[in-house]
């Protein structure tokens, strides 16, 4: 379904089934919500699980004047946590998705009793050079724009990293949802190449100085890679009063969709936790 958020974008909510508390689920820049389909499918037992997607992404639609300002993104989850009922009592993100979790937190206190956070991009801004914000936006913008097929998409992507890095069921979750077809058979990136390199270049400066305000038991869940958001996570636990980090050894920044399993039970873990 389609919930009004600001600057009048239209933002996505997917339900993914399950049963028990209602946790909501939020990509990172560039992907779109069913791509947890398989975390929620491990779920299901514990949990009713629901995704968005964010303005830009997926199904969702943005206004014409869009700036992507990341405040607009918590505000896409908090418009996702005014649709639903029960409200969501845990708030789980990726990258971008688990910025705006924190963020929509920081906007509006007590909206989740919990939140799991996969190497959220809240980073400090003396530690965000410009020259490498700048270099993820030029890397999004030569990203392949077209494809022949959904088949000639997920050959290109499984032989390439990062994308090879994806489990295979949450790649085809990413094309199938991801993409659109186009009149002439071809496939597009539902989110533009321009929408995610101006996220990338346009990046949060202000959440982390606040993360102290945040009193939700969170989890803050990081690979051991040499990338920025990895770098951070300990220090985003840190500074977080009521947060655990927890480190996934073997994994990547793509943590989430390299091992649905694991993941989803790191999730649970941090729903009914102590």
């Amino acid at each position: 379904m389609l919930i009004g958020s600001s600057k009048g974008a239209r933002v996505a909510l997917h339900d993914l089934g399950g049963e028990g508390p209602t946790v909501l689920l939020a990509h990172a820049n560039g992907f779109c919500g069913r791509m947890w389909q398989a975390v929620a499918r491990e779920l299901r037992p514990v949990a009713q699980c629901w995704a968005l997607d964010f303005r830009g992404h997926g199904d969702s639609v943005s206004a014409p004047d869009e700036d992507y300002d990341w405040g607009g993104f918590a505000d896409d989850v908090l418009a996702a946590v005014d649709a639903l009922d029960p409200a969501p009592r845990l708030a789980a993100g990726h990258s971008l998705g688990g910025a705006s979790v924190l963020k929509a937190e920081l906007a509006r206190p007590g909206s989740f009793d919990r939140v799991w956070v996969y190497e959220p991009v809240t980073i400090p801004a003396i530690a965000l050079p410009r020259d490498g914000v700048k270099t993820l936006g030029d890397i999004a913008r030569m990203r392949k724009e077209f494809f022949d097929s959904r088949q000639a998409a997920y050959d290109r992507y499984a032989s390439r990293p990062p994308f090879n890095l994806l489990d295979p069921e949450v790649l085809w979750a990413y094309l199938d949802h991801g993409f659109r077809e186009l009149p002439d058979g071809t496939v597009t990136m539902k989110c533009p190449r321009e929408v995610e390199a101006t996220i990338f270049e346009n990046p949060d400066r202000s959440a982390f100085d606040r993360l102290g305000e945040i009193a939700a038991v969170a989890t803050v869940a990081t690979s051991t890679d040499t990338d920025p958001p990895a770098m951070v996570a300990p220090y985003i636990a840190d500074a977080l009063p009521n947060a655990t980090l927890e480190t996934f050894d073997d994994l990547t920044h793509f943590g989430p969709f390299q091992d649905p399993p694991r993941i989803a039970a790191s999730i649970a873990t941090a729903l009914f936790g102590d």
